[in-house]
């Protein structure tokens, strides 16, 4: 029989009531009426006994009914579902990034996800931290990605992956050749710092700190990109997470060496506003990036980019 059939059934038993039922079907009280009795040739079975006011089930009827229901329940969970899917995934997803997430990796997630999903429309833009966890604050975005994510009042944080910190160097210094070192080789170096109001530098000289080394800071920058630029050309050493120079490390600009013992990471982690409830493209933009945690972009991976980006980094 047609599910259709299955749910008015259903909903005259319910009810209690033809009219009523056929109402909410939007159907003639004679269409309703028709349906049970096409129901009952089709069992050949009683469903209704319709000698007594108000009619009641047949002991056929009350067995038809459990299974009816417990059908007509899940087809409707299931079209919710498929309706969710369609509607929310076929909307936009807009989120913010500190530039230093990985511009190569996070150009790679997204056209894969896009491929899964290609009704989604996924806007990111990257942003200064604070601008990040800001634009999810007003909703002006739906998912913000940071580093040293903290939860907040009106933000909450889910993990996403952690990058482990290298020492960088220019390819001639005297680390260059060491695949690992303790921190006490960091001892005198000149050192290319962040400012110190990022999070970062405070994460990276409470490491110093620790195992009591004292370096020269010899220039500060706000962003990696441009410090970078300097160890390039020898000013100085840094440690910055190992992702953000993969490219260099691969063209022979710039060397990376790993600590011996303590090493850092810097975790990242995804912002969303707490009263703001995530559709289905968020969820499963979510859940796709936690699963792809463990993809890191690499030389070969690297995608050939054209994009005019603000150099700000953390």
């Amino acid at each position: 029989m047609q599910l259709k059939s299955l749910k008015i059934f259903c909903d005259i038993v319910r009810c209690r009531s033809f009219s009523r039922a056929a109402d909410e079907n939007g159907i003639s009280q004679s269409s309703a009426s028709q349906v049970v009795h096409q129901l009952e040739d089709h069992l050949n079975a009683q469903l209704l006994d319709r000698s007594k006011r108000p009619f009641v089930l047949t002991p056929a009827g009350e067995r038809y009914y459990k299974g009816c229901r417990q059908v007509v329940r899940q087809l409707a969970s299931l079209e919710a579902e498929v309706r969710t899917i369609r509607d929310e995934c076929a909307g936009q997803l807009t989120v913010a990034s500190i530039y230093s997430a990985g511009l190569a990796h996070m150009s790679v997630f997204i056209r894969r996800f896009s491929a899964k999903y290609p009704a989604a429309q996924i806007r990111l833009d990257y942003l200064h931290p604070e601008r990040v966890c800001l634009a999810v604050e007003e909703g002006d975005v739906d998912l913000g990605i940071v580093s040293y994510p903290e939860e907040t009042r009106t933000l909450k944080t889910l993990p996403w992956r952690q990058e482990a910190m290298v020492i960088v160097c220019h390819p001639q210094h005297r680390l260059a050749q060491e695949q690992t070192v303790p921190w006490a080789a960091l001892a005198g170096e000149s050192f290319v710092a962040f400012e110190a109001n990022l999070r970062i530098r405070a994460e990276i000289d409470r490491a110093l700190i620790v195992h009591k080394i004292d370096v020269n800071v010899a220039l500060e920058f706000d962003n990696i990109e441009t410090i970078k630029r300097a160890i390039e050309i020898d000013e100085g050493i840094s440690i910055l997470p190992e992702p953000t120079v993969a490219g260099e490390v691969a063209s022979g600009r710039l060397a990376t060496v790993g600590f011996a013992i303590d090493p850092l990471e810097r975790p990242l982690g995804i912002l969303s506003r707490r009263e703001r409830q995530q559709g289905t493209i968020g969820h499963q933009f979510v859940k796709m990036l936690q699963e792809d945690a463990g993809f890191c972009a690499t030389p070969s991976n690297l995608p050939r980019l054209a994009l005019s980006v603000p150099a700000k980094s953390f």
